[in-house]
C-alpha cells in the first residue's frame, strides 16, 4: 500500500523516540531554500515541504494541494518564531495540468506567493537543473524536512537531512507498479534505513547543489526505495508558467 509522503522524515527500526537511523539535524539554516507549508483543506491542516526557485515561487508536489497554504520560508526550528523566518501566503497554487491523484503521475505543483520573499543568507532560491538533464544511479543526493522520526512517531520541529542513493530503476518497477522512471527518480538504497518519509512530501532530492527531484510517494512502513518527480522533464512547464506571472506582475 502506497502512502503519500506528506513530510520528509526517517525511519527508526527501533521505534527510539527522537532517534533519526541514516540521517541527522541539518545544520540551521545550511538549506536556505526550505520551505515548510502549512496547508488547509476542508477544515483540517497537514504540512508539506517546498522549496524556493525564484523570490515569488516555490516547487512543491502536486498532492500537497490544499484551499489555502502559507509557506514558511528561512526556518530551522518550525515551532519557534525566529527571526529568520518569512511567513508569506500562497496568491495561487498552480498544479501541473497533467497530475495524476491516483498514480501520482506528474506529481508537482508551483506556489506562486502573495510577494516576493526578502532574499537573504537564510532565504534564497534552489538552481534547478537543465532540461532533461541525467541523474545517474549511484549518485548521492540528499532529503530535508520536518517529517516525521518513523513510523508512528510524531514530525520533527528541527530540519532533519539523509544522504540518498539514486537507485537502478527496476528497483522502484519492482515495487510501485505505476512508477515511470521518463518522469520519476527512485532513490534510497534498500539495504539500509534511510528514507524520505510521511511528512516531507514536496521536498526537493537535491543532488550536486541542485534540485533534481520532489518527493513524492513510498511505502507506508518508511522503507526505501521512494518516488521523486524528476524536475528535468518539467522545466519547460516551469520556464514558461513563471515568466507568464513574471508578464502579469503580482496577478
Amino acid at each position: 500500500m502506497v502512502l503519500l509522503l506528506l513530510l520528509v522524515a526517517l525511519l527508526s527500526p527501533t521505534g527510539e523516540a527522537g532517534k533519526i537511523i541514516g540521517g541527522h539535524e541539518a545544520k540551521p539554516h545550511s538549506r536556505p531554500y526550505m520551505a515548510f507549508l502549512q496547508v488547509k483543506t476542508s477544515g483540517k491542516s497537514h504540512n508539506c515541504g517546498g522549496f524556493l526557485v525564484r523570490e515569488d515561487f516555490v516547487l512543491t508536489a502536486a498532492h500537497c494541494l490544499g484551499s489555502s497554504i502559507s509557506v514558511t520560508l528561512g526556518a530551522h526550528n518550525i515551532k519557534q518564531r525566529e527571526t529568520t523566518q518569512q511567513v508569506i501566503p500562497v496568491r495561487r497554487p498552480i498544479p501541473h495540468p497533467d497530475y495524476n491523484d491516483e498514480t501520482l503521475a506528474n506529481d508537482i505543483m508551483l506556489l506562486k506567493l502573495t510577494r516576493k520573499a526578502d532574499i537573504t543568507d537564510k532565504v534564497s532560491p534552489i538552481n534547478l537543473p537543465r532540461s532533461l538533464a541525467k541523474v545517474k544511479t549511484g549518485m548521492m543526493c540528499s532529503v530535508a524536512g520536518w517529517g516525521r522520526l518513523g513510523v508512528n512517531m510524531p514530525s520533527t520541529d528541527k530540519l532533519q537531512e539523509v544522504d540518498l542513493e539514486v537507485q537502478n530503476k527496476k528497483k522502484c518497477k519492482d515495487r510501485f507498479q505505476d512508477y515511470n522512471a521518463s518522469i520519476q527518480i527512485c532513490a534510497g538504497d534498500p539495504s539500509k534505513r534511510k528514507s524520505s518519509f510521511l511528512g516531507d512530501s514536496g521536498g526537493p532530492l537535491v543532488c550536486n547543489g541542485v534540485a533534481q527531484g520532489i518527493v513524492s510517494y513510498g511505502r507506508d512502513d518508511g522503507t526505501p526505495p521512494n518516488v521523486y518527480t524528476r524536475i528535468s522533464r518539467f522545466m519547460s512547464w516551469i520556464q514558461t508558467t513563471m515568466r507568464r506571472y513574471k508578464r502579469q506582475g503580482s496577478a
